[in-house]
């Protein structure tokens, strides 16, 4: 096979091919306004996620265990999972129009045997050819060959062509083999960095080939997702700042794309997070990039900023500094499922964060916004929403003045009564931290929402974690209202709502704390109507069983009943 396809090329001239391939590629320099000579590649769209674990601000009785809890809760963040965003990228585009298709024009399909003959072939044309059959087997939509290619020990010789600097092709053709070999699993991504390809990608950077360099940032970008090991590896390679150059110069909108995507990677995971150095490299672009009008660049850049600012007040420190937070609001309004998500998770994440810290979100009006998102149709965007607003409630009392000052109570209650459960829970999270943290002004207010009826019906919720909130939620209402002489009114309330009935049942729940919760709640606080009402229900019952004896005729007397 290979002596035919010799023959083939000797008749037109393989040098001549070489140049002619070569000369496919613009160099940056040469760039039209059109963009590169490759038609757009087509990059799919992020799906905002339905779920996600999630940080709790839950706060305690006193502003000391609540400061202590919003410290603590920035410990305790969301694992990243791989339906948040897209985090490995397989390029499975055809391009059609360019000169690299004169050299399979004529060239039969080669089996992977074929191939390992060719990249180990002294002829640049054979190991061109077959590095490019290895990248169609890969770019195979379903079930593309990844196991066997790397089984096989291509993938040395495919970094060994990334310093093919004389053949920008076989470069770019190699980068594309080893792209869609990254975007497998980890095992597979580790068999490309252990192949040694993340120096030469890194060095592709600053080639003067546009195809060549986006081919590189785009496996970079499918190496840095994987995990923090291999972010960390290409951070220390000194990539940032080859691919910030990049922003600055005259490039396509995919290529940007591309760019925007691999930083939101290398901002990425945790266990360790990004050194603070790489932060502060990144921050500048990405406040930069947050101004396109590209929805994929922007909500990869607000993906980017959302993984910056979990975690430590530091963190969140060097993003609000950048000055963003306006903007993220703006973003958090977008009709743009893709951009509203990471959006409103960055700013809840802000909100974690200190007071100071906090008050900047809200002066930036970011509580103007969250109504709307309270009453987002998306019960995804409802979660957040409401997530946002907790983290709000644990924060001092004039935060608290503003989220009713912002008409954020109605939504909140309607989210009690009618969301979906997992909505319902983090709704009830942010009741309860607005109660503890709350005047009694501020209390008579929540109470007078009407939040108590959906929130005594969520007594009856399968999940412990929620019923045992609201108990403590009732206790702390309870409590506060004696303070002020209305426990008797709350009390009424409390009744007229079914509440006292759900729990007096609470008090024989199989979880320990929960029927102590009941339990106390009744004694401390209904002991005198459940005793008085238990009475009457005996004297009924005991009626009508004397009746019944009467009517069957027994000579039983009320005194032989009773005992």
């Amino acid at each position: 096979m290979y002596d035919a396809l010799r023959s083939q090329l000797e008749e037109e001239n393989q040098f001549r091919l070489i140049h002619l391939l070569s000369l496919v590629f613009y160099s940056v320099d040469d760039m039209s306004d059109t963009g590169a000579f490759f038609p757009p590649v087509n990059m799919p769209t992020l799906e905002a996620p339905e779920e996600r674990l999630r940080k709790f601000k839950y706060c305690g009785k006193d502003m000391s265990a609540r400061r202590q809890q919003r410290i603590a809760t920035n410990l305790q963040l969301r694992k990243a999972k791989k339906d948040e965003q897209v985090l490995k990228r397989r390029n499975i585009s055809q391009f059609s129009n360019d000169l690299v298709s004169q050299a399979s024009d004529k060239e039969a399909i080669l089996t992977l045997e074929d191939i390992i003959k060719g990249v180990n072939s002294s002829d640049p044309i054979l190991c061109l050819m077959a590095t490019q059959a290895a990248r169609k087997m890969l770019s195979q939509e379903k079930n593309p060959p990844l196991k066997l290619v790397i089984e096989a020990g291509l993938i040395p010789k495919l970094v060994e062509f990334l310093k093919a600097s004389p053949l920008p092709v076989l470069q770019f053709e190699a980068a594309w083999a080893l792209t869609n070999i990254a975007s497998g699993t980890s095992e597979q991504t580790r068999a490309v960095v252990e192949g040694g390809a993340i120096h030469p990608l890194i060095e592709l950077l600053s080639s003067s080939h546009l195809a060549v360099c986006e081919q590189a940032v785009w496996a970079l970008g499918n190496i840095a997702g994987d995990g923090p090991e291999f972010r960390d590896n290409i951070i220390s390679n000194n990539a940032i700042p080859k691919l910030l150059h990049l922003i600055s110069t005259n490039i396509p909108i995919t290529f940007l794309r591309n760019i925007a995507w691999t930083l939101s990677n290398l901002c990425r995971n945790k266990n360790p997070y990004p050194c603070e150095q790489a932060v502060l490299q990144m921050l500048p672009a990405l406040s930069q990039l947050l101004q396109h009008y590209d929805n994929e660049i922007l909500s990869d850049t607000c993906w980017a900023l959302s993984y910056l600012t979990e975690g430590h007040n530091e963190r969140i420190h060097h993003v609000v500094s950048m000055g963003v937070l306006p903007r993220l609001v703006e973003l958090m309004a977008s009709p743009e499922l893709n951009i509203l998500t990471p959006s409103l998770r960055t700013m809840g994440n802000i909100v974690t964060g200190t007071d100071l810290q906090t008050q900047m979100a809200i002066d930036a009006g970011m509580l103007k916004v969250l109504g709307q998102l309270l009453r987002h149709p998306r019960s995804s965007i409802q979660k957040e929403a409401a997530w946002a607003m907790s983290n709000v409630a644990a924060g001092p009392k004039h935060h608290i003045q503003q989220l009713i000052g912002c008409n954020l109570l109605p939504p909140l209650v309607a989210l009690l009564k009618n969301a979906e459960f997992k909505v319902q829970k983090e709704a009830v999270w942010a009741v309860a931290n607005f109660a503890t943290g709350a005047t009694q002004s501020q209390l008579s207010t929540l109470l007078h929402s009407g939040v108590l009826e959906p929130l005594l019906n969520l007594l009856t919720a399968p999940d412990m974690k929620t019923i045992t909130i609201i108990l403590d939620i009732v206790s702390y209402f309870l409590q506060e209202a004696d303070k002020v002489h209305e426990k008797e009114n709350l009390c009424l309330l409390i009744e007229e709502f079914g509440g006292i009935g759900k729990i007096e049942s609470l008090q024989l729940h199989q979880n320990c704390h929960i029927s102590q919760s009941a339990l106390n709640i009744i004694e401390k606080h209904f002991g005198e109507q459940v005793s008085q009402s238990s009475t009457q229900c005996l004297a009924v019952d005991l009626r009508l069983c004397f009746h019944r004896l009467l009517d069957e005729g027994s000579l039983m007397t009320i005194e032989a009943i009773t005992n």
